[in-house]
């Protein structure tokens, strides 16, 4: 039977590595309750979070367009930037959520 060689274990990286560990299981039971309709509420927060600022600024570019008609489509340029604007909204969140999972924070923001 071939040899099983083991890694060399340094004291202090060990002990780290397995506290790491044991944190993110601590974590995971904590949060155990988060199952299927977390995830689907977390993505439906965010396309909307994305759906409505574009679509107000289709709303309102088209309504700017048909009170002042012109050379430019103000429905495309408010339409872009309400996506934009969506776009940094939802990225924002999902950055605050990440950052909220790594310290360990149970509590949404």
């Amino acid at each position: 039977m071939p040899e099983l060689k083991q890694p060399p274990e340094s004291g202090a990286g060990f002990a780290v590595a397995v506290g790491a560990q044991a944190a993110r299981r601590a974590r995971a039971r904590r949060s155990s309750g988060k199952g299927i309709w977390f995830g689907l509420g977390t993505m439906g927060l965010i396309g909307w979070s994305v759906a409505i600022p574009t679509l107000l600024g289709a709303a309102l570019g088209g309504w700017l367009d048909h009170s002042h008609p012109g050379a430019r489509s103000w429905t495309l340029a408010l339409l872009v930037a309400g996506l934009v604007l969506g776009c940094l909204n939802a990225w924002h969140w999902v950055a605050v959520e990440q950052a909220n999972l790594e310290d360990g924070n149970d509590d949404a923001a």
